[in-house]
């Protein structure tokens, strides 16, 4: 089903681009004005026809540098450099260094400053808004119960540290990158470039440097809680009834309930892929891992249906570079909007809940509410070690 849709979808987009082809008989087949302006515009353009024209790259290789020709041209050498057929060699810096004209930079220079910024801004602004519509309809999550007074240990002294080296990093690279994706446009006019310039050095140094503690942080997570948040029966009875934020139902729950299950596997999820790329961008040209992902499309099947071709090969070291940056701010952004939610949840949404990340013990009132079957748990448990013997 999913080769039909992309094969679709592909057809559709290549049988879209043959019609809005413009009349190249004018120029013998090279690009024309209207050519340069939709490759300006962001729009596709079938450019196979000066693509291919790039005559014997072995004939290109004896040139032996690249500068004025006087009034001689070689148009040929010129197409097989920007679409890199031609045979070049340096004396230092490798494949990185062979590659003169990459086009995809300016995509995606457009991309970032373009539509990346726009989305982010109104996923991050559209989350908090959200929020506080819900509070201010919904009000704060109270304990039905008295508090007894009686408090249960909820998460220990090194599950708390994980939680927080992993929650603050985050927060400090939200805040870090942010400055980075948006200082330019909005900081600098405010405040003049040469502030935005040091602010913006500061900010990368911190964002390199706590990465690490966020990788910790995220590995600590997933070894101490993944054994409790593995689905089970009683998420669906939680899930039908919203698990008590909307309504007045508290349907019972064990150490994670259903809504903190699905944001610990979408922060597992996509804190890996931040993590990932930020390892890709934290070492250039070192860990082309869309080479790899893109590798394993294609020995599923998938690569041509989606036109990859043989993967990596079709994709210039910049590209990997500039793939690896756009999905690091994308899988960045989701995780903004669902440590938001969280945040919201855990502090001002519902009574209680900070305490259990705050001294780690919450009152049983509170655990039966919200998470009945693991106090069952605690207590059965406290009472087996009560009865034995001690050694």
């Amino acid at each position: 089903m999913l080769r039909v849709a992309l094969a679709l979808f592909l057809l559709i987009g290549i049988s879209a681009q043959a019609q809005t082809a413009p009349d190249r008989s004018a120029t013998g087949g090279a690009q024309t004005l209207e050519d340069i302006m939709a490759r300006q515009r962001g729009e596709p353009v079938d450019d196979s026809a000066w693509r291919n024209d790039v005559g014997d790259p072995n004939l290109a290789a004896p040139v032996p540098q690249l500068g004025p020709l006087g009034g001689t041209s070689d148009p040929e050498l010129w197409r097989a450099i920007r679409y890199g057929s031609a045979e070049t060699s340096v004396s230092a810096g490798g494949e990185v260094a062979t590659v003169l004209m990459q086009d995809g930079g300016m995509k995606w220079l457009e991309w970032r400053q373009g539509r990346l910024q726009i989305w982010g801004f109104w996923m991050v602004v559209g989350t908090a808004g959200a929020l506080l519509t819900f509070f201010l309809l919904r009000g704060r999550i109270r304990i039905d119960e008295e508090k007894t007074g009686r408090t249960v240990t909820r998460f220990k002294a090194i599950e708390r540290f994980g939680h927080w080296l992993l929650g603050i990093s985050f927060l400090v690279l939200g805040l870090t990158g942010l400055l980075v994706l948006f200082g330019r446009k909005f900081i600098a006019p405010l405040v003049g470039k040469d502030f935005n310039a040091n602010l913006l050095l500061v900010s990368k140094v911190v964002h390199n440097s706590v990465s690490w503690a966020f990788m910790l942080g995220l590995i600590m997570v997933f070894v101490m809680w993944v054994i409790h948040n593995i689905p089970n029966r009683t998420d669906i009875i939680w899930l039908r009834q919203f698990g008590g934020i909307i309504g007045n139902a508290h349907p019972p729950a064990r150490k994670f309930n259903a809504g903190q299950k699905m944001i610990f596997w979408s922060v597992i999820l996509f804190g890996t892929m931040i993590s990932a790329t930020g390892i890709a961008l934290l070492f250039p040209f070192q860990f082309p891992i869309f080479g790899t992902i893109f590798g394993v499309m294609n020995e599923w099947g998938l690569g041509a249906l989606v036109g990859l071709g043989d993967g990596s090969a079709d994709m210039a070291p910049h590209e990997h570079m500039q793939m690896a940056q756009g999905w690091h701010a994308i899988a960045a952004f989701i995780l903004m909007m669902i440590v938001t939610a969280h945040v919201y949840i855990g502090s001002i949404g519902m009574e209680g809940a900070f305490d259990a990340m705050g001294s780690g013990e919450v009152d049983e009132a509170w655990a039966h509410q919200h998470h009945s079957i693991w106090l069952e748990e605690v207590k059965a448990e406290a009472q087996k070690e009560k009865a034995s013997p001690a050694e």
